[in-house]
């Protein structure tokens, strides 16, 4: 009868501690997204030498990212968190970072780093105040909530634009666990 209930004891604290690490894991730590960035996820797809990485932690009401690009065959003039399925391209949902371009209208909001010449290695923190839309996709200025559903769905996408590839150089879709044909 003691050995059964030191057993049904033992059972009860593990449960508890799974318990207990799976809501740290979900309040704390967060969701973890790590993406590689190439050309051919560009729409159109790009043969470039370029590459990049995107690190993410959802947490919350914030997004810690991590950016990495390197090799670009321009010059880089921004990178975005952008709202659109794999092989369609989105609006922007959040500026990573940018260069102003006046005779390509290009301004990023205010508060916006300035993308460092390649090799580089960015972060930052994203939070509802950072998200810029796209409105006509249905996310609004602010919408957060809004740009975390579409990241756990995997319509999100982190990409580099660069002088010779102004559309965007280098793209990988965000938290797209799926086989890529």
């Amino acid at each position: 009868m003691r050995q059964k209930r030191v057993q049904l004891a033992a059972a009860v604290a593990v449960v508890a501690i799974a318990s207990v690490v799976a809501t740290t894991a979900l309040a704390g730590g967060g969701k973890e997204i790590r993406e590689e960035l190439e050309g051919f996820q560009e729409v159109p797809a790009v043969s470039t030498e370029a590459d990049g990485k995107f690190k993410a932690q959802v947490r919350g009401d914030e997004i810690r990212w991590e950016l990495r690009y390197e090799d670009l065959e321009g010059d880089v003039t921004q990178a975005h968190i952008h709202f659109g399925q794999r092989d369609v391209n989105g609006g922007i949902s959040v500026w990573l970072c940018g260069n102003p371009d006046p005779a390509n209208n290009v301004n990023p909001p205010p508060g916006t780093q300035t993308c460092p010449a390649d090799p580089a290695k960015i972060s930052g923190t994203a939070t509802a105040a950072n998200v810029v839309g796209p409105a006509g996709q249905g996310i609004a200025a602010g919408e957060f909530d809004e740009l975390l559903e579409a990241i756990e769905e995997g319509v999100t996408y982190a990409n580099v634009h660069s002088t010779m590839f102004r559309g965007g150089e280098v793209r990988g879709q965000l938290n797209d666990d799926r086989d890529r044909d």
